[in-house]
């Protein structure tokens, strides 16, 4: 069954679509996640409970998704993704590989313009992220 995304939901649902979406690996259910999640309250809704696969899927569902169609979107969770409490432990986790595709979707925003972020914005971002 495909999983549909309409409304953005509480921390409680958040947590369940979140494991149905890693367990699938549904990049477009998760991308219109995203799309319905305001990014600032990402932080709230992930709690304690921010993953490497997490972080993944959301970075694959950014890259292939909505960098395209609205780098803004893509710049804003990617913010707030870092503001997220065990950010730095998954961040840390990460292997080379995983790095690349956190690196690629830095790049596509980085050919992107969006009055969302500047260049120094998206330099300041990659420290965060350690690239």
């Amino acid at each position: 069954a495909k999983l549909r995304v309409s409304e953005p939901p509480n921390a409680y649902d958040f947590g369940q679509i979140i494991n149905a979406l890693n367990a699938s690996k549904d990049k477009a259910a998760c991308a219109d996640l995203l799309t319905v999640t305001d990014p600032k309250t990402l932080p709230v809704l992930l709690s304690n409970k921010l993953e490497g696969e997490i972080l993944l899927i959301f970075i694959q569902s950014l890259e292939h998704y909505i960098a395209g169609k609205d780098p803004g979107l893509a710049y804003q969770h990617l913010f707030y993704l870092s503001k997220a409490e065990r950010f730095k432990v998954v961040l840390a986790l990460l292997s080379k590989n995983e790095k690349e595709e956190v690196q690629h979707l830095f790049d596509l925003l980085t050919e992107s313009q969006s009055d969302q972020y500047s260049l120094e914005d998206l330099e300041s971002l990659k420290n965060v992220y350690e690239l």
